[in-house]
């Protein structure tokens, strides 16, 4: 029995140096994808016009993430570990609709957007318009697939750049994101208790955030999505801290799923997130800045640039952000947000990470580049950034999962053999104790006579 004892051990979900749990979690083993969907932009001259903007979809662009945890240092008593989290993008042209050194969009200019909200700052607002008025700058712009990801030098930006140094003359929506990290975390471990495995405690040396108005909306809560604690019941609420998001999220339990033959709860991040309630008013930039639901401003934790996040095709977004742009088709399958995990052992065994990027823009007296446009949240781009455990990776899990089911029920088949047994044994008992047959008169007759 004891290689089965060694077996649990290793499932045991507790991050020590030299086991296979701390291995899988320095080194994530399964692949993950990210696909880019850009919307290309048919029509510029007549949404100057004021007339509803038509958006084409274009894509996927699949890039392959490299992912691995490095500077790791353990705390004391082995509860608490520190790391960051390196990812690198590849690009696979054979899973992607062309070349992204190739391939064109027309998209909305951010960086002017950017540069135009700094008019509301002091001294600024003389500068910036004489400048764009040099450089003619435009409402649309054209770029690579590459630069709109990776980044591209910015003239307008670099202007800026000499008098604000905060911003960069560069400008990327994935820009400095490729062979990097999003900064430094604090896990528990899970050793004190199994409920903490991988928990975030602390984020870039601090253990809360620092953007919206309330305590409970700059709360740090859960891990960063790619592990969570085993034991998993579907009546819990699992939490989650993407920094990209630029907030904590929860997801709720939604079906039963199979994966390759194993088991997996389906959590998906509920409508609520982005809803306008009262729950969500911490999260409006300025205070009492509300929108309606299904989109989240977060402009102030990207250093100004009026970007606005929501789901994909504006999924479980009021219906107005869908109507305002023809070429918006949100659908479940498509856009949700969900992780299967198998509840025994915490594990993801699928997942699809989706959001969209868009920007708030609207006419502005003073700047002719806005044109006539209509006020608006425009979408650039969505991602779907997905996982999927292989056939080999499920075949060893469920070999585990199945052993560890015997050892952790062996007490109760051992009770339940001891009831079985001791119930048979009742059973012959009493039949060996049943009515005696009295014989005949000779048998009955003492053995000794008189």
């Amino acid at each position: 029995m004891e290689w089965l004892y060694l077996r649990v051990d290793h499932l045991s979900m507790v991050l020590r140096n030299g086991t296979e749990v701390f291995d899988s979690w320095e080194k994530p083993p399964l692949p993950v994808y990210t696909q880019f969907y850009f919307f290309n932009v048919t029509n510029p001259e007549e949404i100057l016009q004021g007339e509803i903007p038509i958006l084409q979809e274009v894509g996927p662009y699949t890039y392959r993430e490299i992912r691995n945890k490095a500077n790791i240092q353990f705390g004391e008593n082995g509860t608490t570990i520190s790391a960051v989290s390196n990812k690198a993008y590849v690009f696979e042209r054979n899973q992607s609709v062309g070349d992204t050194n190739v391939d064109l969009i027309r998209t909305i200019n951010i960086p002017l957007l950017t540069v135009v909200e700094l008019t509301q700052l002091p001294l600024l607002k003389e500068i910036i318009e004489a400048m764009l008025k040099t450089y003619q700058q435009k409402l649309f712009v054209t770029h690579t697939v590459h630069e709109l990801l990776w980044g591209y030098k910015d003239e307008i930006l670099s202007l800026v750049h000499v008098f604000k140094p905060g911003i960069s003359p560069n400008f990327g929506l994935f820009y400095e994101k490729n062979g990097t990290n999003d900064g430094d975390y604090v896990f528990l471990t899970g050793e004190d208790n199994y409920l903490n495995f991988t928990k975030i405690v602390e984020w870039n040396g601090k253990t809360s955030l620092d953007w919206w108005t309330t305590d409970e909306c700059n709360m740090i809560n859960g891990t960063d999505g790619d592990s969570f604690h085993p034991l998993i019941t579907k009546d819990e609420v699992l939490y989650v801290f993407p920094s990209d998001f630029c907030r904590s999220v929860h997801i709720t339990f939604s079906g039963f799923e199979t994966v390759e033959g194993l088991p997996a709860f389906r959590y998906k991040v509920p409508a609520e997130i982005l809803a306008n309630t009262s729950e969500n008013a911490g999260f409006c930039i300025p205070e009492g800045n509300c929108m309606d639901s299904g989109v989240l401003n977060v402009s102030i934790c990207k250093n100004g640039v009026p970007i606005i996040m929501s789901f994909p095709h504006f999924y479980q977004a009021d219906e107005k952000f869908v109507s305002a742009i023809k070429g918006m088709h949100p659908n479940k399958e498509e856009h949700e947000t969900f992780v299967d995990i198998n509840p025994l052992t915490g594990i993801i065994l699928r997942a699809a990470k989706r959001f969209q990027i868009n920007t708030y823009v609207k006419k502005i007296d003073g700047f002719v580049e806005m044109g006539n446009i209509r006020t608006m949240v425009f979408p650039v781009m969505y991602l779907n950034e997905s996982v999927l455990i292989d056939k080999e990776t499920a075949s060893r899990l469920k070999s585990v999962t199945n052993t560890t089911l015997i050892v952790t029920n062996i007490p109760y088949i051992i009770m339940a053999l001891g009831v079985f047994f001791g119930l048979v044994f009742t059973w012959l008992a009493c039949r060996g104790q049943g009515p005696m047959d009295e014989g005949t008169a000779d048998e009955r007759a003492p053995l000794i006579r008189t």
